[in-house]
Parts: C-alpha cells; structure tokens; sequence
C-alpha cells in the first residue's frame, strides 16, 4: 500500500508524510489580506490547500485547519483612507466578500479564520520573548528582528545573507541593524489603527501575525504550512526565523507551495489591465469551472489562465457532471440486470486504486482527474452497451463519484436539488412532454427555447426526459 508523498520545500525532495501526532494533522495556510475581492492568483493555493485538507480527512485524518485573515497592514490603511472608512470596516467589508466567494468555490471553511487583530496580545508576548532572548531589539517604538542572530537564516530560500541582501527589494532604515532586519512592531503614525504595547503605540509587522496565530491554535510545531510561492521569502522565511528562535524548536515540519499563475502568457498586475478576481469571474461562469480548472494541473506546475483554457475546463467540467448524472438517472430509470457488471465492478476498483495513487503522489490533482476521466469511458461503454444494468455495479461506479468529489469539490453536490424554481422548471418539462404527446410541436419547441434561454438543457432518453443547468 503507497503512503502518502510531499514534495517538501524546506528539504526540496519528496517525503513520505509522516504527522507529529498519529491520526492528526496540523495545517496552517496564508489568507488574504483583506482590503479587495481576491484575485485568482490568490485563488489557486485557497482551492489546492482545501484539496490537501479533504485528501488527508478522507485518509482518516483529524485536520486542524488554519487559514488566518491579514486585517491591518499599509495596503488597508491606504485603502480605508480612499474609502473614507475604518480599517475596521473595510475588514468587514472583504471578509464577508472572501467567504462568498469562497463557499461559492467550494472552499471549505477552515476550522479557525484568526485576524491578526484578534491576537495582538499573543503578537506582544512572541515580540517580549525575542527581545529577551536577544533576536530583536526596539528603536524609538519599533521592534526589528535581528537577522544575524539566527544562524538557519535563509533556509528555505536556500540563500545566504548575503545573497538575500543583494537580491531583495528593502527598505532603507539607517536604525536597523542590518539592511535584512524585519519589523515585528511598527510604532503608529498620525491617524492610523494601533494597539499599546510595552514600546508604545503600534501594530503589528505582516510576519509577526502569522508566527503568533499558527502557534496559538496549532502549537510551536505543525505538519504542514502553505502559501503562494511568492511567499517563500521573505514572508516564510521570517516566519521560520522568529518561530524558531522565539520557541526554541523546529517550526514547520513540511512546507509546500503552489507554483504561479500567469494571464494569456503574462504576469498578472492592475497595471496591464489583466488583473481577475474571483468575483468577476462568478459573473460569467459556474465557480466550479474555475476550481477545475485550478486543479488540472499540479500545483507545483506554473499554470495559465486563458478564456481558451477556461472553455476547455468548462468543456471537461460538464463531461464529468453528464456522466454523474447519467449514473443517477440510469439507477432511477433501468430495469435491473444482476450479475451483468463485473467488467465495471472490476474497472471501479482499479479507477479507486489509480485515483489514491494519484493522490499519494504529492496531491497529483492532475493526474487524480485523468483517473476520473478513465472511469468516465468505463461507465459510458458499460451503459451503451447495457439496456438493462448491473444496479450494485452502477452503485460502486456512483460511490467512487461521490468519494472523488469529496476530494476535488469540483461536482455540484446535487445538480437538480428542490427549490421553488425546480418545481417551475418540472412543470414546463410536464407541460411539454404532454405537448408532445398531442402533436403540438409548436408549444414543445416554444417550451424548450423558453427554458434554454434560462440555461436549462432538456434531455430526451429512452427511460424519459430529464433536464439539467448548463454550467
């Protein structure tokens, strides 16, 4: 039986995951900073890290998952000012923004959202316990990390001091140590947010918020941190530093990261004008379109949105919900045929057995559908070829479906689920079946163009009409 695979960023190899404590997992991911709607760069490691989190919950795991908000930074306070509002509520504002665009990718909810301003106290005790310990130091109300006082320091990025300080854009600050020396604490100017602290009035450094919240709800050492890997420095490599120096112990056991996306060939920016979020995209397409297209490549692979790949993705997407649906319909509507399935039984097993070692390969999402895709084939010749079906055999090809699916989230969780506009859309299928039957065409085309035009595609069968929404 293969274990499961990561491809660990701190070691760059792949390892067999192996969990600090047996049975559970500690996940901790970077949220957005929330002063705009999210763009689908910030997209692609929300929907990955929700598939890594319902891989390991299907695995049999208790996953504690953490995702934090940024809810003060330069960027919000800017944009508040813009805005004429608060901090405060500029943060209300997105937070409940990301979580509709969320839900609406099928984004689990993590366990714990924290906001970096809900944790200041558990902020001022990390910075204390720095300063005390010599790895940071205050100057006239700010408080910097003292980068030469970690001997790991670029670990992750695999870089020396050096290379890093040559390399990085940095801000100039003649009080600094050194020219790689981070905030922990800025000391509050005129008119912004800030919190009292033991060095005066402030807030917190960006990378400060993420170390204070990871530790709090999921202790000094964690399984897994992920992030863009645009995060790797210096985001996660000052994570490392003051974690570790700060707790005296490994911070993260396995970091991983997802690789980036470009636009039509080209890095996306507000400047080239190809700047996409999450919710203008909701305007044109169904979300999970978009969650498919995320996951068809793997995440360590650059990928590259297009409205070609997004069609393609579209295309694919209701290949896999025709083939859903088909296997619901069949089980409602064919006679049973026993004994006639085992080419299918036998095929399912290998498909579950493919998909897991997909999986188990570092959350190969592409390689995981390419499996889904085989067992497409395998129940469509099945139901070509069978009048009359094998219902316990169809049943194990619908369960694989649905395990599938609690994994990628990429298939609506019933595609013709009740509502009041179901029931309206019944009654016209009802009236025009019945137009049919008395030969006024007129009325069962007039019916059918109505309801396309509502994006409601009908479909006649053998075992009778049935209609489902164009995705």
């Amino acid at each position: 039986m293969m274990a499961l695979v990561v491809y660990n960023d701190l070691t760059r190899k792949k390892e067999i995951f192996e969990p600090i404590e047996a049975g559970k997992v500690r996940f901790y991911v970077c949220g957005p900073t929330v002063y705009d709607f999210f763009h689908i760069g910030n997209a692609r490691p929300f929907v990955v890290f929700d598939v890594f989190r319902r891989y390991l919950e299907s695995c049999g795991y208790e996953v504690t998952y953490v995702q934090n908000f940024t809810d003060i930074d330069d960027k919000m306070i800017k944009r508040a000012n813009e805005m004429g509002i608060t901090v405060a509520e500029l943060a209300e504002k997105y937070i409940a923004e990301y979580y509709k665009d969320a839900d609406a990718l099928g984004i689990k909810r993590a366990t714990v959202n924290p906001r970096a301003t809900h944790e200041i106290e558990e902020i001022i005790n990390i910075v204390s316990r720095l300063i005390e310990t010599g790895h940071a130091y205050e100057v006239g109300g700010d408080v910097y990390f003292d980068v030469m006082s970690d001997g790991g320091y670029g670990k992750l990025s695999r870089q020396s001091i050096e290379e890093l300080q040559s390399g990085a854009r940095i801000d100039i600050d003649e009080r600094k140590k050194q020219p790689l020396d981070f905030a922990l604490w800025k000391s509050s100017k005129p008119g912004e947010p800030y919190w009292e602290s033991p060095w005066g009035k402030g807030r917190p450094g960006w990378h400060i918020e993420c170390s204070a919240m990871s530790t709090k709800y999921l202790g000094k050492t964690i399984d897994f941190h992920g992030g863009g890997s645009d995060l790797i420095f210096p985001h996660h490599e000052n994570e490392i530093a003051q974690s570790e120096c700060a707790n005296g112990c490994q911070f993260v056991r396995y970091w991983v990261h997802n690789a980036f996306i470009t636009i039509d060939k080209e890095k996306m920016s507000k400047s080239l004008g190809n700047f996409l979020t999450v919710h203008d995209i909701r305007e044109k397409y169904n979300p999970l379109v978009l969650r498919y297209f995320l996951l068809s490549a793997h995440y360590r692979s650059p990928i590259n949105f297009s409205q070609e790949g997004l069609t393609q993705a579209q295309a694919a997407l209701e290949r896999l919900s025709n083939c859903y649906a088909d296997i619901k319909f069949a089980l409602e509507t064919r006679s049973d045929a026993a004994n006639t399935g085992e080419e299918l039984l036998n095929a399912v097993k290998g498909h579950e057995e493919n998909f897991k070692a997909a999986m188990d390969d570092d959350f190969n999402t592409a390689g995981a559908l390419g499996v889904l895709f085989e067992a497409v084939k395998s129940v469509n010749v099945y139901l070509t070829e069978n009048e009359a079906v094998d219902k316990d055999a169809l049943a194990s090809a619908l369960k694989f479906f649905d395990s599938v699916n609690l994994v990628l989230g990429i298939l609506a969780a019933d595609e013709k689920a009740e509502s009041a506009d179901d029931a309206k859309i019944d009654a016209l299928v009802a009236e025009r079946n019945e137009a049919r039957k008395t030969k006024n065409f007129k009325r069962s085309d007039e019916i059918r163009d109505l309801l396309a035009a509502q994006g409601i595609i009908i479909e006649d069968t053998p075992q009778g009409t049935r209609w489902k929404k164009q995705l």
